[in-house]
């Protein structure tokens, strides 16, 4: 590999959407509000996290990109423009089953765990009642994923 260390969470956010997508189940990415560059309606933040409906039927225009995941979406029937650096991923699961990954803090040997099963959350309609809620921080035992390197 060249001199570039590439991160992973990029690629495993799409595949993870991806899979998620194919297979009828609805992604929701949990993100540290509280990164830089993170722009998300503030009302909907809990515990400096918050839990976005990623669905292409909740978003428009979504862009999952290397650095950065943009998407309209709209929250209590106000449109919002949604941009999430990489890095403030905290994980991905689907809403239905609460599979999905939480990604540990980037460090040398960065690593991907299984998500426990997460709550209902927002399901990106326009009520905007309920703010969603993040899954529960880390899982039950140990993770079965090791780094290979």
């Amino acid at each position: 590999m060249s001199g570039q260390d590439f991160s992973q969470r990029p690629y495993l956010v799409r595949a993870m959407h991806e899979w998620m997508t194919d297979s009828g189940k609805t992604p929701h990415l949990v993100v540290d509000a509280k990164a830089a560059g993170v722009r998300v309606p503030l009302e909907y933040v809990e515990d400096g996290r918050i839990v976005l409906n990623c669905s292409y039927s909740a978003t428009s225009n979504l862009v999952m990109g290397n650095e950065e995941i943009e998407f309209g979406a709209r929250f209590g029937g106000t449109p919002h423009l949604i941009s999430v650096p990489i890095d403030a991923v905290m994980g991905i699961y689907a809403k239905e089953s609460g599979e999905g990954m939480l990604f540990a803090e980037e460090r040398e040997d960065s690593s991907a765990e299984p998500l426990a099963a997460g709550p209902d959350t927002n399901d990106g309609s326009d009520d905007g009642s309920n703010p969603p809620e993040p899954p529960p921080s880390g899982s039950p035992g140990r993770s079965h994923l090791r780094v290979i390197k």
